[in-house]
């Protein structure tokens, strides 16, 4: 016992950076099979919750129609937890640099398995007539208004945790992986849909809900994480340290994304209606054929960010720049295209666009702040990527009502604005990679906690 008490002792006053690390230490490096282990259980997670989202879209309509709700009621359950999820997604970013990043994330898978839980649970009291309809939508509403307030802290925080473990010119590449994942869980999400349907309609809801619990508990158990969070400071003190959106280097990010996420609105939301309008077509055709297209967009994307990004190792203006000329070709081939053809491989070319335009976005915002301001960043640009949804009924619809083509000529405008910014803006121009620049001390730390 004493010669331990001597070890212990000589151990604490020796300095921290001469005395020898035990196996147990928090502050021991991670092998990189324990960092590739850990990427590989956050792209599950987020391949689980890329699933929840387009299952809610392709499930709950039908379910809605069964019940009595209207189409109002429906998107107002979508809109509700889009609007939260802009609200909260900041506010979780900036915890993560706090509390550290898996607290957060499993705050926001917890919260997403139980929220697509509940929402099954509450449609299935509906079909059972254990509550009236009159209660049964205010109670849809409160579920899924649980995923937008904690659900939206797990693409932050998972985004802010390869950050503090990958350098900086790996940095692209990586971030672009977690966003595939997420990518990929919205392509099969339909599908798993599908085939858990012919169990039972509400059936999705509970298998996509026990697969986020399963990976929440992996994530719980098998997510290593040893850097130490913040020290927590006073509020007057954090309020003066946190990261400001008005920031030089963090605004003009801010504002490609909310570009960025309108764009997408623009091609998501009124493509289907655009091919009615333009082809003549109705009804299952019409839904088959926009099927089709909404498939070939999904998989470009994932061909961009598991596929060409990891390949060729893309830089953030590479990403910026031809991710821009990409969708400005996309957009100008939905304006004078005139065939099923041509309007496919528009969304095609939307799909990889988009797949370069938002893995540069992400990655670049990450490479302009630093480690410390890591989740924050994450936060605020997650916090955009539903203002589309937002923005888009009182811009792209009345635009599409004035001239069908309209919203894709204002496309094009946005993606010229992008690709300006990436080419002249100061922000793009002085941003580093570790093979282009100097690196300082903090980043070169990167990737070993």
């Amino acid at each position: 016992m004493a010669e331990d008490e001597d070890i212990r002792t000589a151990e604490t006053a020796a300095p921290a950076a001469n005395r020898p690390l035990r196996p147990s230490d928090p502050d021991r490096q991670t092998t990189p099979q324990e960092r590739k282990r850990a990427f590989f259980i956050l792209f599950v997670c987020l391949l689980s919750v890329g699933m929840g989202q387009t299952l809610v879209f392709a499930v709950l309509p039908p379910i809605a129609a069964d019940l009595g709700m209207s189409e109002f009621e429906t998107t107002m359950i979508f809109s509700l937890s889009a609007a939260l999820w802009v609200l909260t997604s900041t506010f979780w970013g900036r915890r993560s640099d706090v509390m550290g990043r898996k607290p957060v994330i499993l705050i926001g898978v917890f919260g997403f398995a139980f929220s697509t839980s509940l929402v099954g649970f509450v449609l299935l009291a509906g079909y059972q007539h254990w509550i009236s309809m009159v209660l049964m939508f205010p109670l849809v509403m409160g579920a899924r208004a649980i995923f937008g307030i904690f659900g939206s802290g797990s693409m932050p925080a998972s985004q802010a945790y390869v950050a503090d473990r990958t350098t900086r010119a790996e940095r692209a590449g990586s971030i672009a992986q977690i966003g595939a994942a997420f990518g990929l869980g919205t392509v099969v999400g339909p599908g798993i849909a599908a085939a858990f349907a012919e169990i039972h309609i509400l059936a999705p809801f509970f298998a996509v809900g026990a697969l986020a619990f399963v990976s929440g508990i992996a994530i719980w158990i098998l997510l290593p994480e040893r850097t130490r969070p913040k020290k927590m400071l006073s509020e007057k003190q954090e309020k003066q340290a946190a990261l400001k959106w008005s920031a030089p280097n963090v605004m003009p990010w801010l504002v490609i994304g909310v570009i960025l996420s309108l764009s997408q609105s623009i091609m998501m939301q009124l493509f289907a209606f655009y091919l009615m309008a333009e082809l003549g077509m109705q009804g299952s055709e019409a839904t088959q054929l926009v099927s089709v297209g909404m498939m070939a967009m999904a998989m470009a994307t994932l061909v961009a960010q598991l596929g060409l990004i990891q390949r060729f190792d893309l830089s953030v203006q590479f990403l910026l720049r031809w991710g821009a000329v990409t969708m400005i070709l996309s957009f100008a081939m939905l304006v004078f295209g005139g065939s099923y053809g041509v309007l496919v491989s528009a969304l095609a070319l939307a799909g990889l666009g988009f797949g370069f335009l938002r893995s540069g976005l992400s990655a670049g915002a990450s490479l302009s702040v630093s480690l410390k301001d890591q989740g924050a960043v994450a936060g605020l640009i997650g916090s955009t990527a539903a203002t589309g949804h937002i923005l888009n009924p009182a811009i792209g619809i009345p635009l599409f009502y004035l001239l069908h083509s309209a919203p894709f000529m204002l496309g094009i405008g946005l993606m010229v604005m992008i690709l300006a910014f990436a080419i002249f803006h100061p922000v793009l121009k002085n941003l580093r990679s570790g093979d282009t620049g100097l690196v300082d001390e903090e980043e070169e730390e990167i990737g070993l906690h």
